[in-house]
């Protein structure tokens, strides 16, 4: 699902973000990515969606090598990657129901296939009695809830989170992680960057930790 083989991401300022990464997370497969601030777990995660493309080394993503694939390539590749951020990126003069939508419109689905999709993603994440209802009148966790439907509305094979669980007390970020456990449960490969530690423990799933852009541990490796 994820192979990187000797991965380099150096920015044009000199910065080395990432350096000599190797790891292969399995299909169907959840793990955590943790390190500290600057330790490079986002730009892995931008390199695994095309937002950044490695410098060097060899990377591939649901069978598709990203160093030769062609930009006109990338949205079409993206649409099997769901991706949750920490800051929701909801449109906050949307309803609910249009920003869970957002992905299924851009790929030009029908409109009786997206209505079942997103009517389908919301009741996965509680939230289908809110369809009609504005972001700005939901709670974080709600908000974050949101962001998970519209991740998963085209059910992707591939689920990435950057730091979802950031801004959430313990009892939210318990039922958020359990979400994508659950998701984990029914065939999706999920990866998620996180410094909450708790969480970590508390599943008991493979740990990538980077520091200073290096893989400098993985639990299935050094188990």
């Amino acid at each position: 699902m994820i192979h990187f083989s000797n991965v380099f991401k150096r920015y044009e300022s000199g910065y080395d973000a990432l350096r000599g990464v190797n790891f292969h997370l399995e299909r169907e497969e959840m793990a955590f990515l943790t390190g500290h601030s600057g330790a490079g777990k986002s730009t892995l995660l931008k390199l695994i969606t095309l937002i950044e493309r490695p410098s060097r080394g060899h990377c591939v993503v649901n069978s598709k090598n990203l160093l030769k694939l062609p930009r006109w390539r990338i949205p079409y590749f993206r649409r099997d990657i769901g991706f949750v951020f920490q800051d929701h990126r909801l449109l906050f003069d949307r309803t609910v129901f249009d920003n869970v939508a957002l992905p299924l419109v851009v790929s030009g689905g029908n409109y009786k296939e997206t209505v079942r999709r997103v009517h389908a993603a919301l009741d996965k994440v509680g939230l289908l009695n809110k369809e009609k209802m504005y972001p700005i009148t939901l709670s974080g966790g709600e908000q974050q809830r949101v962001g998970i439907a519209r991740a998963v509305v085209n059910k992707p094979p591939l689920l990435l989170a950057d730091e979802p669980t950031g801004n959430l007390d313990e009892a939210l970020s318990d039922e958020l992680i359990d979400l994508f456990q659950d998701f984990n449960h029914h065939g999706v490969t999920v990866l998620i960057a996180t410094h909450d530690l708790r969480q970590v423990r508390r599943l008991d799933r493979r740990v990538l930790q980077l520091a200073q852009g290096q893989l400098i541990y993985d639990s299935i490796a050094d188990a």
